[in-house]
């Protein structure tokens, strides 16, 4: 007998339809054939659901099995075709006798005593559903929370197998998992670092505001000690808060790969991702056989902090240029392509230094320059700004006053972002995103400004691409300050934040 359950299947992060499709012959000797591009640990699950169904209370068959997981030219892997072949086992011999399963999706791991474990991926079969109109989803207890946050769909918490397959003969209900309260939780979110703990560095903190206020990529470099981990843990606390649609294109990353908190269900915090300095090529990028997203990704919507940027490997650091352009990276491989959204905010720290500190002769100034030499220009090209984070004298360490605090930062990041959402067309288009031509309408330069801003290509060499991110820049700090123009001494600042111009 033939049955059919419908599960999904992740290409990257997009889910797919995947139809289980079970076939019990009616005579022949003991055989299960499993088809359709299965990993080892699909290949597995007849084990697993063999001891499932039997340690459940259920028959299980003892002629020719045959399961198809289609569409059978994408390759499939993970543990959660579990409950969907299952489910279909149970329907191809009567032992669920209705026809509800046809308006569910279904997946989850089953142990061998029946239980149902979680899987990765689950909102994006709740999107997946929510898309097909069906009437809902089964998947495990501990991920209904999560498939919860999609909205717009029944999501039915499933403990164990016996307890779907009595749901699915109309034998006892399981009660949908409650909505998700988006408001609430983003209301309760608080900053992890608070800007006021880091004393003094003013300077500093107006370019960290700046560099929010406008989603601006943003290098610092100073002596070691000086505050410089702390501004960028502090600075998603002063970023505007994730949107819905912010926070589920942020989940369904971290739910491929099996990264959401358990019991959060929606990742409603901007991601801070500090990936060490060892990490490789395809840990900071994505890769692998089938690929799957990397740190940028991970940071997707928040703040990529890579400390002591040097240290990196410059082979790995030189991935880096093209998301920072295109906001997403592309993968190849022969048997597919596959792309990742990366739209991040780069925060950089360097030491002057291998050694840490500032140099004070000739010959120190001669170890800093081969030091800054292990970042390329090009990739500095794409940084917005550079800012010089110096050693705090011990009266401010020792000081009562904390200076500039995350609240007041907030405040005036919001406020700017507020208004180019209005200007720029939505509040995914902050000015980094800003092209040449929309530039030219949006931040125009009087004649003072334009001989300004020659003069500073020719004495520091900016290239086009530096031409544009200072006036981005400039066009940040005018709607920092509330200026419907940009001004001469905006982009003055701007300019002021190209430091490292002047030494690479």
């Amino acid at each position: 007998m033939l049955a059919q359950v419908h599960s999904f299947v992740l290409q990257g992060i997009d889910p797919i339809a995947c139809e289980v499709e079970v076939d019990v012959g009616d005579q022949g000797l003991y055989k299960t054939t499993l088809v359709g591009l299965p990993d080892a640990a699909v290949k597995e699950s007849m084990e697993r659901v063999h001891s499932a169904i039997i340690n459940s209370g259920y028959p299980f068959p003892q002629s020719r099995l045959l399961v198809s997981l289609a569409p059978a030219d994408i390759r499939k892997e993970g543990p959660i075709f579990d409950l969907p072949i299952a489910l279909g086992l149970l329907l191809a011999q009567g032992s669920i006798n209705t026809s509800r399963h046809r308006k569910l999706l279904f997946a989850g791991e089953l142990a061998l005593d029946g239980r149902v474990r979680p899987v990765n991926g689950v909102i994006n079969l709740a999107i997946l559903a929510r898309k097909l109109g069906v009437e809902g989803v089964v998947v495990p207890t501990d991920n209904a929370g999560e498939a919860a946050a999609a909205g717009g769909i029944a999501v039915y918490p499933a403990d164990t197998l016996a307890s779907v397959v009595a749901f699915l003969n109309e034998q006892h209900e399981i009660e949908p998992a409650p909505e998700f309260d988006f408001t609430a939780r983003v209301a309760a979110e608080a900053a992890p670092v608070d800007f006021g703990d880091v004393r003094g560095q003013e300077a500093a903190k107006r370019a960290m505001t700046v560099a929010a206020a406008g989603g601006h990529n943003i290098l610092m470099i100073g002596p070691a000690g000086t505050g410089k981990t702390m501004m960028a843990k502090a600075l998603a606390g002063v970023l505007p808060a994730l949107s819905r649609e912010e926070a589920l294109e942020v989940t369904r990353i971290y739910s491929s790969v099996g990264q959401v908190p358990k019991g959060q269900g929606l990742i409603t915090r901007r991601p801070i991702r500090s990936p060490h300095h060892t990490a490789s090529s395809a840990a900071l990028i994505g890769g692998g056989t089938i690929p799957r997203p990397g740190e940028v990704s991970l940071a997707h919507h928040g703040v990529l902090f890579l400390d002591e940027m040097p240290e990196l490997p410059r082979q790995v650091l030189e991935t880096l240029r093209q998301p920072m352009e295109d906001g997403c990276v592309t993968i190849a491989r022969a048997h597919s392509s596959l792309k990742f959204p990366a739209r991040f905010m780069l925060v950089a720290a360097l030491n002057p230094t291998q050694h840490g500190d500032m140099p004070k002769d000739a010959q120190g100034k001669k170890a800093m320059d081969r030091y800054l030499s292990r970042l390329s220009g090009p990739l500095i090209d794409r940084i917005d700004i550079h800012v010089e984070v110096p050693a705090v004298p011990h009266k401010q360490l020792m000081g009562a006053a904390r200076g500039t605090d995350s609240a007041t930062m907030r405040q005036t990041v919001v406020k700017a972002r507020d208004v180019q959402s209005k200007r720029n067309g939505g509040p995914t288009r902050p000015n980094s995103t800003l092209g040449g031509r929309e530039l030219d309408k949006l931040a125009p330069l009087d004649e003072p400004a334009r001989e300004l801003l020659r003069q500073a290509m020719t004495e520091l060499g900016l290239s086009a691409r530096a031409y544009d991110k200072v006036r981005r820049v400039a066009r940040t700090i005018a709607d920092v300050e509330g200026s419907e123009a940009v001004q001469m001494h905006h982009l003055a600042e701007a300019i002021q934040y190209r430091l490292l111009d002047r030494k690479i």
